[in-house]
């Protein structure tokens, strides 16, 4: 992963940690990338409910799965999904 991408999905991870809406729609984007099946896919309609930076780095992050084929917890991003899930989904 190059390292615009690295910072666009550090600074989604930090974003979906937190409580409002557009957080919810950024766990969304992650959780549907780490595991689908487990947790959902996402709606491309979800890009219009955050503002353009956040919209922008979700854009980042899946131009960058064209040339990187690996998983956030492959990436050393295990935990920081792990606490994401919890917080999102958790009765999974």
């Amino acid at each position: 992963m190059n390292d615009t991408a690295q910072s666009a999905l550090e600074r989604l991870i930090r974003i979906a940690r937190g409580d409002s809406g557009q957080c919810r729609v950024v766990a969304n984007f992650l959780l549907a990338w780490w595991n689908a099946p487990e947790y959902g896919g996402f709606d491309l309609t979800g890009l219009r409910a955050v503002d353009e930076a956040i919209a922008d780095a979700m854009l980042t992050v899946v131009a960058q799965l064209v040339h990187c084929s690996h998983y956030p917890d492959s990436l050393g991003y295990g935990p920081q999904l792990e606490a994401i899930a919890c917080r999102w989904r958790p009765a999974r």
